[in-house]
Order: C-alpha cells, then sequence, then structure tokens
C-alpha cells in the first residue's frame, strides 16, 4: 500500500528490514544503545558489531532523543537510533510519538531522500501494532502536511509480521480516507 503526502511516498513493507535499499534504517532503540534481538539485533548481525560500538559511544540518551550512526555492512549509509525506551524495555505511545517526530526532523537535518522505519516498541515493549500504527503515522501525516521544502520522498514502514502488517494497512486507510 502507498500513499502521497504532498511529495512524499509512504509505503508499507512486510519484511526484513534490512533489505530495503534507503538512505537510512531507523533502529527502535534502548537509552543505552546495546542491540540485542529483534530489529537492533538484525540491523547488528546484517552491519556489523560497529554499528552497536558507534551509537553506545555516544552515551546514554533519554526516551524519545535520536542519533545517528554510519550503516556499517548494510547498504544505508545511516543508521538512525530512535531511543523508544529505558533498560526496562517500557515503553508508551507518548515515546513512540516523540522518537518518530525526532527521527523525521534528523533525516530532514541529513538531506535524506529516504528512510524505513520498524514499528516502535512492538517487540521487546509489547507495544499494541493498533496503537502503534495510529501513532507513527499520524506523526509521520502531520510533519509532512506541515512541512516546507521536505528532501524526504520515500518513508517506508518495514512491518516483519501479518500482524503488524495488517494494523498498518488498517490504519494507513483511515488516514487516507481524511
Amino acid at each position: 500500500m502507498e500513499i502521497s503526502v504532498k511529495n512524499t511516498e509512504i509505503k508499507l513493507f512486510q519484511g526484513d528490514i534490512t533489505t530495503l535499499k534507503v538512505n537510512a534504517i531507523v533502529n527502535a532503540a534502548n537509552s543505552r544503545f546495546w542491540m540485542g534481538g529483534g530489529v537492533a539485533g538484525a540491523i547488528k548481525r546484517k552491519g556489523g558489531s560497529v554499528i552497536e560500538k558507534e551509537a553506545v559511544a555516544q552515551g546514554h540518551k533519554s526516551v524519545g532523543e535520536v542519533v545517528v550512526t554510519g550503516a556499517g555492512n548494510l547498504s544505508a549509509k545511516y543508521v538512525i537510533h530512535a531511543v523508544v525506551m529505558e533498560q526496562d524495555l517500557v515503553t508508551n505511545g507518548e515515546i513512540i510519538g516523540k522518537a518518530t517526530l525526532n527521527t523525521l526532523k534528523k533525516a530532514e537535518e541529513l538531506g535524506l531522500g529516504s528512510l524505513v522505519f520498524p514499528a516502535f516498541g512492538t517487540g521487546v515493549g509489547r507495544f499494541p501494532f493498533k496503537e502503534c500504527a495510529k501513532i507513527m503515522l499520524k506523526e509521520t501525516f502531520d510533519f509532512l502536511r506541515k512541512g516546507k521544502d521536505i528532501k524526504l520522498k520515500s518513508i517506508t514502514f518495514a512491518l516483519y509480521d501479518k500482524p503488524a502488517f495488517a494494523a498498518f494497512k488498517e490504519e494507513m486507510g483511515k488516514l487516507k480516507e481524511r
């Protein structure tokens, strides 16, 4: 499914986030940037431990903040690490919204043309797919609608499994109707 907002395509993809050819892959990070399982683990396995080392070297960050590293062996140029939880692995809608917005701002600051998001907080954070989709898509649509001279031409949401993909597809359909 695809929707255009101004000059930006918003797309959904079901599968492995690390396989996409984009300027930046977004990692749903913890505040210390340890990359164990889920999306972070997949990024580290395919991109190399250099990504984790670069992120950890930037120190502890608060929830909602982002840091940028190289992408190691991935085809992307950058990994944007969005802090969606502390070490307790708990997140909420406010944090997910803030992390989404700060990621988009950082992508614009870097002049990126494309980026791919995972579903923030839905793995170890156990945040519901449906709520995540609603928050992340709304933040993205609002950012694009309010923005001027947006450089991002492609924003993809990579959802690993069917329930996540279905939740984002349903929410995107609702936003398309507005």
